[in-house]
């Protein structure tokens, strides 16, 4: 029946969050794993895990600090030594409350002092051997622990796997999830802070980095292309980078800048199997300082005005 208060440390007034960090200072310090040896220190930790069941309820907090309930979250007795004070068998009479034959209802008492609760049942005027007992709660898990694992551009858009380290110094290979993206969150089971009733989650976090070229557009790639002029006007195949391995492209003759291709399959990866395309946009590279480009163009009548559309 020890105070929970001074079993944890905490004064009577403690916030929730002071008795959350003083019970996670102790478990640690106490927890069986670390003290297979110290059979007190487990008699402790368990003195621990009951005084926080208690103050992390608030209901059962509040029963306490009005004397309702002892340290062990049992029934304090309202008539000091316990029920049935001078009658034989402990039991109860009608003249024990008011006067004699009145048959006053004792049940509205009970209610009042345990909060409507009979755990054990009342009975014949008598209480049964389990009264005030509660099923007690099973003991927390620990706390979950959080990363953030950023994944390259082009692992994402492959679901190439993803190593991370978790705080212990252990690795762990992921196994990305189809349609991921910035924000996406992988849970690993009992990978997070050791509790009592066994180790919390750790929740990753997923950061998908830039690319030095490639965009995401929904579940498709963008990339802007740089061909030559020769290219262009004469068409044909061009080697273009794509995030599983560079691939041939036909690029049709007479090509403009501008002009978007599109490789199918070549996206992001989709929840529903499937995979977003990668789409290409030409873009013609003109050299500056081209000589026998300018000569060319020199006495070329060139195709009009592009322009006349636009109206000017």
């Amino acid at each position: 029946m020890a105070d929970p208060y001074s079993t944890l440390g905490v004064a009577r007034g403690a916030s929730e969050a002071d008795i959350k960090k003083a019970y996670r200072k102790l478990a640690k310090e106490l927890h069986p794993d670390r003290n297979k040896d110290n059979p007190k220190a487990s008699e402790r930790f368990s003195q621990v895990t009951s005084a926080y069941d208690l103050l992390s309820d608030k209901d059962k907090r509040a029963r306490f600090d009005r004397g309702e309930i002892d340290g062990d979250g049992n029934p304090a007795s309202p008539f000091g030594a316990g029920f049935g004070g001078g009658h034989p068998g402990g039991g109860f009479r009608s003249q024990d409350f008011g006067g004699a034959g009145e048959g006053v209802d004792v049940s509205d008492l009970f209610e009042g002092l345990f909060g409507g609760r009979t755990a054990g049942g009342f009975g014949g005027g008598g209480f049964s051997s389990g009264f005030g007992r509660q099923r007690a709660a099973p003991p927390p898990k620990g706390a979950n622990a959080a990363y953030r694992l950023r994944v390259p551009f082009v692992d994402a858009a492959a679901l190439a796997p993803q190593r991370i380290t978790l705080a212990d110094g252990k690795t762990i290979d992921l196994k990305l999830p189809a349609g991921v993206e910035s924000g996406t969150q992988m849970r690993l089971t009992g990978k997070g802070e050791l509790g009592p009733g066994g180790a919390g989650d750790a929740i990753v976090t997923i950061d998908v980095q830039p690319h030095r070229y490639f965009t995401r557009d929904g579940d498709d790639v963008r990339l802007d292309l740089p061909i030559t002029l020769a290219e262009a006007v004469k068409g044909g195949p061009v080697k273009v980078p794509t995030v599983d391995k560079p691939v041939m492209l036909t690029v049709p003759k007479g090509s403009s800048s501008g002009r978007t291709l599109r490789l199918k399959g070549k996206g992001f990866h989709r929840k529903d199997g499937t995979r977003g395309d990668q789409l290409v946009t030409l873009m013609i590279d003109i050299p500056a300082d081209d000589a026998a480009l300018a000569a060319f163009v020199d006495g070329w009548s060139g195709a009009g005005n592009p322009r006349t559309d636009m109206g000017v």
